[in-house]
């Protein structure tokens, strides 16, 4: 960790290479390269996922990666503890468990969850962190960072040095939030954090504002704590944002629940505000939904689908996107509106990503297992397809965050009951893996109880939390494991396989 004179450079320079416009938003190939220019537009058709709609949606499942080998324990880099198990050949520099004090002062939050690496140059990567935090013991961040101070949600921004393979910095970005759970890179280097709720001072009196909203964290700079409702007031999950249009992708993680787009008024600036939209499948309804007395059927995607089903979107406006809940209930304000006019749901949508031209979207409980399915949306096309089907856990175990990776395929992080917990891999020919097995076992009979400079003791078997915020940049894969809350940097030779 930097001392505090470091750490005040470092964010002296970051703030002037915003400025000069000089570091790489996340998902490009350089300012000069992919972003501006007209390779996006056509790449989900020159690039690969070709099984999508190609009846080769549901994935084989192996023990683990034909390329890259079987899994093993391996030491951290940093405490030199197996914390996680990987391929031969892998590494991993642990950092911010929770409880550890980070460069401003402030003990890291617990429960990370979503992530993503919004800025970068050749010898810094700058993520912003998530962290699921649903408490009313108050703020952790300064009050001109905070939105409600009774909340203790929020974000931390966190900086890493590739060429040193070292971590050099964290900070508090927004605090005041509720059960900041994912959101997304965006290409004006920032993150957009979502809440997942919609609870307020109709569910809690503790509460000094309305809840359930998305906001702009910036990589450097003061974060505005301020609400970008226009694009709605739901229990947001993840985002993703098309370069090509500048428009954002919604998930909600409610059942039913609505898939969505937000059309920005001003490309790049959701905070002057837009319209929001709820996707609408060509497809006969085969489900509905009750209010006041009045049935509403729709299209349902998480019964079970045939391999390779495909869809034609329609889309519908959302008049009231600030609209948090139903007269006489507690929340479905904004989907009500969507299903009413015959919108479709995917089951608790979660995890979503720009890739290749397609937008994916995960549907942790979906299919006839109830186990997550992955959907890709081509925004070009206008048609939404499965990709993926998981028939058990021991296959996929309720998939949620989502990324897309260097070389054209899927990673997920899976979020169910069974242990370990993975991350897996799904290739473009169809393949489930397991890249990454949770080793977090503070038993006695495995690495024992750990103490961290904090104080904080870290004890009990955690190998069955859920992997959150896994982001590729380059040669590296950044991952949180939610709890206890720990952070990793991995790195090795991705170029053995699909990853």
């Amino acid at each position: 960790m930097s001392t505090r004179d470091e750490h005040l450079d470092l964010i002296r320079d970051l703030t002037q290479a915003t400025e000069q416009k000089s570091l790489d938003p996340h998902w490009t190939l350089g300012r000069r390269g992919f972003l501006k220019s007209g390779i996006a537009a056509a790449a989900a058709v020159a690039m690969p996922f070709s099984i999508v709609g190609s009846g080769r949606a549901h994935a084989v499942s192996l023990p683990y990666s034909p390329d890259y080998g079987p899994l093993a324990p391996v030491a951290d880099e940093a405490t030199g503890l197996p914390l996680l198990q990987l391929p031969q050949g892998f590494r991993y520099w642990s950092f911010g468990w929770t409880g550890d004090v980070m460069s401003d002062g402030v003990p890291t939050p617990g429960l990370h969850d979503g992530m993503a690496v919004i800025a970068a140059d050749a010898d810094k990567f700058v993520l912003v962190r998530n962290h699921e935090q649903g408490g009313t013991t108050g703020t952790f961040a300064p009050a001109r960072l905070t939105y409600d101070p009774k909340c203790d949600g929020g974000t931390t921004n966190l900086v890493f040095a590739p060429k040193q393979q070292k971590w050099l910095s964290s900070w508090a970005t927004i605090s005041g939030t509720i059960r900041n759970c994912a959101g997304g890179p965006t290409p004006w280097n920032s993150w957009i954090t979502c809440e997942e709720t919609s609870n307020g001072l109709h569910t809690n009196g503790n509460y000094t504002k309305q809840h359930g909203y998305c906001f702009d964290v910036p990589a450097s700079g003061a974060t505005q704590p301020v609400p970008l409702r226009d694009m709605g007031c739901f229990s947001h999950e993840a985002v993703a944002v098309d370069p090509v249009t500048g428009y954002i992708y919604e998930t909600e993680d409610s059942t039913p629940s609505g898939f969505y787009r937000f059309i920005p008024n001003v490309r790049g600036r959701p905070a002057l505000g837009g319209r929001l939209q709820m996707m609408k499948l060509v497809a006969s309804p085969n489900a509905s939904v009750t209010w006041a007395g009045t049935s509403y059927p729709y299209y349902n995607t998480g019964v079970g689908q045939p391999a390779g089903a495909t869809w034609d979107v329609e889309w519908v406006d959302i008049e009231n996107p600030d609209k948090p809940f139903i007269t006489g209930t507690q929340y479905g304000g904004v989907v009500a509106q969507g299903l009413m006019q015959g919108a479709s749901s995917i089951v608790r949508g979660e995890g979503t990503w720009y890739g290749n031209g397609l937008i994916y979207v995960c549907s942790t409980s979906g299919g006839a297992a109830g186990k997550g399915q992955i959907f890709a949306y081509d925004p070009r096309k206008e048609t939404f397809g499965l990709v993926y089907e998981s028939t058990g856990s021991a296959v996929l175990d309720n998939p949620d965050n989502i990324a897309w990776s260097p070389r054209g395929s899927l990673i997920l992080c899976e979020d169910g009951s069974t242990s370990p917990q993975a991350l897996r891999g799904l290739t473009l020919d169809g393949m489930v893996f397991p890249f990454c097995y949770n080793n977090l076992d503070f038993r006695s009979g495995g690495m024992g109880s750990q103490t961290r400079p904090s104080g904080r003791t870290f004890s009990g078997d955690q190998r069955g939390s859920e992997f959150c915020g896994a982001t590729f940049h380059n040669e590296w894969l950044f991952v949180n494991i939610q709890t206890p809350g720990i952070t990793f940097a991995i790195t090795g030779p991705w170029d053995n396989g699909a990853l």
